[in-house]
């Protein structure tokens, strides 16, 4: 059997420790400046925990904004919980790091996108249908190139 790494959980893992280590940041000391958050997640989830009401009015995702009014910040190594103003109604959530799809501070144009196997599913299938398509031929090796090293930067929006 070969072993293979598998980059995608590890990243995964890394961004998720990202979020992790900024809202322990802001549950300390508050969110700095014009900071916010846009985080989506799957209601679907079974570690979530929403009011009835919202699960119902948002039966797939549901994206929240942590800003100008947020309460009882807890932070922990499996997700955390917030108090959001819903309305001038209080609701208290819990969001588990593995249920978030896109966690995006616009004040800084930073965001995380996390793909789910639905979409690797997609992926891998779409690969298999053109894989399908190309005729293999005998196409000589082209050398080895040194590996090159590319700024980050570069794929910011």
């Amino acid at each position: 059997m070969s072993r293979t790494i598998d980059y995608g959980n590890l990243m995964h893992r890394a961004m998720r420790s990202l979020i992790q280590d900024v809202l322990t940041d802001v549950q300390s000391d508050g969110l700095p400046g014009e900071h916010h958050f846009f985080i989506t997640f799957d209601t679907q989830h079974p570690d979530v925990d929403i009011a009835p009401w919202l699960m119902d009015r948002y039966p797939g995702e549901m994206t929240v904004v942590m800003q100008h009014w947020y309460d009882n910040l807890t932070v922990t190594d499996e997700g955390f919980g917030v108090t959001l103003n819903f309305g001038d109604n209080p609701e208290p959530l819990y969001i588990p790091y593995d249920s978030i799809e896109t966690f995006v501070d616009p004040s800084v144009e930073f965001g995380l996108r996390f793909e789910t196997q639905d979409d690797e599913d997609e992926d891998h299938e779409l690969q298999d249908e053109i894989e399908d398509d190309i005729e293999i031929e005998d196409v000589p090796e082209e050398p080895r190139k040194d590996a090159e090293v590319v700024s980050l930067d570069s794929f910011r929006k």
